[in-house]
């Protein structure tokens, strides 16, 4: 059971009633009405909400290198109200304190476990409580998606530029190719979501997608992380709303 570490916003005691109830023995009595920050079993921080009464479906969030942040914070509450959804973002470095720059978190890619990550997926999943589940994730967190298509927990999956290939300075004894996983799992739960100019998904590595029976979906002139975040020289508008739009179609189709 995830217990709650920070809470977001309004607050209101939980009845008590319910104060002997199995949650209750685990998180602080209060219920949520927003967003808050959850620990996993394992350790791994996230951040949850699930506020939408009666949501459609859950879904989970694999961040982008740079980690949760306030970015997600807002990403996770947006798609909950727009979707209708249950979120959950999950760290993809816990424990780890790598600092805003890119380089000692591009290094520390490496030391990742492909099992430990999935296992957080798994654990975030399940504390969203819903049916079913859907596993979204941005650049880093979309080649994580790509691994996930080996398991049966996610309904949809939807990889925004996520890595087809490892970059040479990731590469280890802990982290498989994300092909192999697809080659053995539910590729065709998979929606890639692919900027033409980005150098990380090449023509060649989306054609082998493809040939796995993947669903690409091709953005001309975006390049890299065009999508997610609009602070960055890369955000393309446009093709961002429908890239979205596009995901929400797949996961609850």
């Amino acid at each position: 059971m995830p217990q709650i570490v920070e809470k977001w916003l309004h607050r209101e005691p939980v009845p008590a009633s319910h104060r002997n109830s199995h949650r209750a023995e685990q998180v602080e009595i209060f219920r949520h009405t927003c967003w808050v920050r959850i620990t996993l079993p394992s350790g791994t921080a996230c951040e949850i909400d699930t506020s939408v009464k009666d949501p459609r479906m859950g879904l989970i969030i694999a961040p982008d290198i740079f980690s949760l942040r306030p970015l997600y914070d807002d990403l996770v509450k947006r798609l909950a109200t727009e979707w209708q959804m249950a979120v959950c973002a999950v760290e993809p470095f816990p424990g780890l304190n790598l600092g805003p720059e890119i380089e000692p978190r591009f290094a520390a890619v490496s030391s990742l476990d492909d099992a430990n990550h999935l296992r957080d997926l798994h654990e975030a999943a399940d504390a969203l409580g819903t049916a079913e589940v859907g596993l979204i994730g941005f650049c880093m967190g979309g080649m994580y998606c790509f691994k996930s298509a080996r398991s049966n927990r996610f309904k949809k999956i939807v990889s925004f530029y996520g890595m087809i290939k490892i970059p040479d300075g990731w590469k280890s004894a802990t982290q498989e190719e994300p092909l192999e996983f697809l080659k053995n799992g539910n590729a065709d739960r998979v929606l890639a979501i692919i900027g033409g100019k980005d150098h990380y998904t090449p023509p060649s590595d989306v054609a082998e997608l493809v040939k796995l029976n993947v669903r690409a979906q091709i953005y001309r002139d975006a390049e890299h992380a065009f999508a997610h975040d609009a602070s960055r020289p890369a955000h393309r508008a446009q093709d961002a709303a429908d890239a979205f739009g596009r995901a929400e179609a797949w996961l609850t189709d």
